[in-house]
């Protein structure tokens, strides 16, 4: 029987006790700031936010690269000789990370990837489906294991708000015009996964304690997500009040187990601190 070992990417956001636990392995992306190249997970999200303050620029993010590809999935046959390997990437709409993935892996036999087109917790749902088939079917083919994984696809939903519009006009994803009138108004803007593409799908007014809520309404209202696991995103700055206040939702809405997961710093380059989200699977 051969073993199939599971990877993904950094940002994926797919908290450290878990990828242990499961034994999937993680490629860092890159976050360049000060002209340094830093991998993802080796710096505090807090630099980022300190690096914003003092230059009023937000860092640039860069896809892992196919020589470091290369590296990590040559790692991972010399360490379990014979496996597989099943690749839960990056979506390919919003980094050159997947392709890179795909080079890299015209070198190795038994070596499988899959373009998740999510990011954050959504990969991170992915991800986690992929862990439970494997764990309940060990003996389980590639083949098939990769069949209900792109099944899975399709179904995770992903939305978060930004904490900060002052990350997304630094990154030139909004208009000076737009951002004034959005906080004068204190508009903040849901971004969705739509097929594979982040996009900005509607506006909420007023604090983030008050969208935060009406986001987790109309999520669940809007998607049918299994009952059995739900992802609730943060980055750092979210108040705990609110995340006691989405807890209590989640209780309320039948959800037998919530996880929450800290953006890393490839999405909280884009989103600022104190931002929130959902991801879960839909049924």
């Amino acid at each position: 029987m051969r073993r199939i070992i599971l990877t993904t990417e950094s940002g994926a956001d797919l908290p450290g006790d878990l990828a242990e636990k499961h034994a999937v392995q993680v490629v860092p992306m890159h976050v360049i700031m000060d002209e340094q190249d830093y991998l993802d997970g080796s710096l505090p999200v807090e630099d980022i936010y300190n690096y914003y303050e003092r230059t009023k620029k937000i860092p640039s993010t860069s896809a892992t690269n196919v020589h470091e590809y290369q590296e990590f999935f040559a790692k991972i046959k010399a360490d379990f000789p014979g496996c597989a390997i099943v690749h839960i990437g990056y979506t390919s709409k919003a980094s050159a990370s997947f392709q890179s993935a795909v080079i890299a892996s015209e070198d190795f036999e038994d070596l499988f990837l899959i373009d998740a087109l999510n990011v954050t917790g959504g990969l991170a749902a992915i991800v986690m489906y992929a862990v439970k088939l494997l764990e309940q079917e060990p003996s389980i083919e590639p083949e098939r294991l990769i069949e209900q994984i792109e099944a899975v696809v399709p179904k995770s939903r992903l939305a978060f708000i930004p904490g900060s519009l002052d990350f997304l006009r630094a990154g030139g994803r909004v208009s000076n015009v737009a951002y004034l009138g959005g906080a004068l108004l204190k508009i903040k803007p849901v971004i969705e996964l739509i097929e594979g593409k982040l996009v900005s799908t509607k506006k909420y007014r007023g604090k983030m304690s008050v969208v935060a809520e009406k986001l987790m309404s109309e999520y669940l209202s809007e998607y049918n997500i299994d009952r059995e696991q739900l992802y609730l995103l943060y980055s750092i700055g979210l108040d705990d009040s609110i995340k006691q206040r989405m807890d209590e939702l989640a209780k309320e809405a039948g959800f037998k187990n919530v996880r929450w997961i800290q953006a890393g710093a490839m999405i909280s380059t884009h989103a600022g601190p104190g931002g929130f989200g959902i991801a879960g699977l839909e049924v």
